[in-house]
């Protein structure tokens, strides 16, 4: 799968404008960051990517005045302390890992990326039940990456939001997603949350043969445009 290389880039990225991930910083001294992003393609109709990377900044200011006192000279940048990218190629509509590559980046310690092939293991995994508790028996401790190992458990729920998604798109568009999709491709959601519980109203609701009310972005969407909910074809 490595030779796919990673998609092309984007003249206009349709992610530009999006919200804030934070509020504002409150009036205190700043200690750490941490950065988690998580994006999928489509590779074709039967594959996804996901990239996943983590990042630690600490601020600079600090060793900028150390440096200054021993005679040198630094700007008081943050301090990159890890960088980790992780690309997993994850079979639809099964979601098994097919293809797995990790790139430590920034690292503290020379032999931190001699941990990367280990990562080989994630192929023949499936993403669904049981994924977080399989990645800490691989990988957690001394047996991998602490950065690398937490971002694979971020990444895994994004396979599940990319399963209505990857009915749609230029190999036959689909707006099943939009209103809770077909009764297999909702299987996937089942006891992942309290709302998707099993025993709960939502899923009474898919188990007598209906759709799960509108999700609260697109209502909010639609009235924006103006619409109401019944405004909209939703279905094929």
């Amino acid at each position: 799968m490595a030779d796919q290389g990673p998609p092309p880039a984007e003249s206009n990225p349709w992610w530009e404008g999006h919200p804030d991930l934070l509020p504002p910083d409150p009036d205190l001294r700043v200690l750490h960051q941490r950065e988690y992003l998580v994006r999928a393609w489509k590779v074709d109709g039967a594959t996804m990517m996901i990239r996943g990377a983590v990042m630690d900044l600490k601020p600079g200011q600090d060793i900028a005045r150390r440096i200054a006192a021993a005679g040198g000279v630094d700007g008081g940048g943050p301090l990159t302390i890890h960088h980790m990218v992780v690309d997993l190629f994850v079979t639809y509509p099964d979601l098994v890992v097919a293809g797995a590559e990790v790139a430590i980046e920034v690292h503290p310690q020379p032999s931190c990326p001699s941990i990367s092939a280990n990562y080989d293991q994630l192929i023949g995994l499936p993403i669904a039940r049981g994924f977080t508790h399989k990645v800490r028996e691989l990988f957690g401790g001394p047996r991998g990456c602490t950065h690398t190992t937490a971002l694979l458990q971020a990444m895994a729920p994004v396979a599940l939001q990319c399963v209505f998604s990857m009915r749609g798109g230029d190999d036959g568009p689909d707006a099943e997603w939009y209103s809770g999709g077909s009764r297999p491709a909702m299987e996937f959601m089942r006891d992942t949350c309290h709302v998707w519980s099993g025993s709960g109203e939502l899923w009474k609701t898919v188990e007598a043969g209906g759709s799960p009310p509108m999700p609260l972005f697109m209502r909010s969407r639609l009235t924006a445009a103006g619409l109401d909910g019944g405004a909209v074809e939703m279905d094929q």
